[in-house]
């Protein structure tokens, strides 16, 4: 009876992290989204143990297709405490899996049209896989931050009047 209690309190914590690791919220104010796009990483046992503390940082990471792979660049995975001398590098080339068709539509767009990959979010999902949400994206001016700045103050702005007002 009471091991029933402990799943379903770990459950619950799991439920409330919906297993996010890291979230990349510097994104959406550099670069402009096009699309979005699922892919696995390929990880090495002490990467995914350091994973499930949450401590991973993507904010400075892309992803470049090189060779016919994706890659990911610049991502930092922290160095497993408990692991002594089989320890990951914390900023290697992880490849990214994604299928053939997905891969040469990315390579397309980055060489066609000038656009970047980049992590949005770095999560596992209910199966506890590692997953990686890219983003395509478009860089923006600095006078288009601003103009975004100002749209969402403005929401944000009218929503407090209509609540108030209602």
């Amino acid at each position: 009876m009471r091991k029933i209690n402990l799943m379903a309190a770990k459950k619950k914590k799991s439920e409330i992290n919906n297993g996010l690791i890291a979230d990349n919220r510097r994104a959406r104010y550099d670069y402009e989204i096009l699309d979005t796009l699922e892919a696995g990483i390929m990880l090495v046992g002490t990467e995914v143990k350091s994973l499930r503390t949450g401590k991973a940082q993507i904010t400075e990471s892309y992803a470049s297709p090189e060779n016919g792979e994706l890659w990911l660049i610049n991502a930092y995975i922290p160095e497993y405490v408990k692991a002594n001398r089989f320890n990951h590098q914390e900023k290697r080339h992880r490849k990214l899996l994604v299928s053939k068709k997905e891969l040469s539509r990315l390579v397309q767009e980055v060489e066609r049209g000038g656009n970047t990959i980049i992590p949005l979010k770095f999560y596992f999902n209910k199966r506890g896989i590692a997953k990686v949400l890219l983003g395509l994206a478009k860089g923006r001016k600095n006078y288009d931050k601003r103009e975004v700045e100002k749209k969402r103050d403005w929401n944000r702005e009218k929503s407090r009047l209509m609540k108030s007002h209602y």
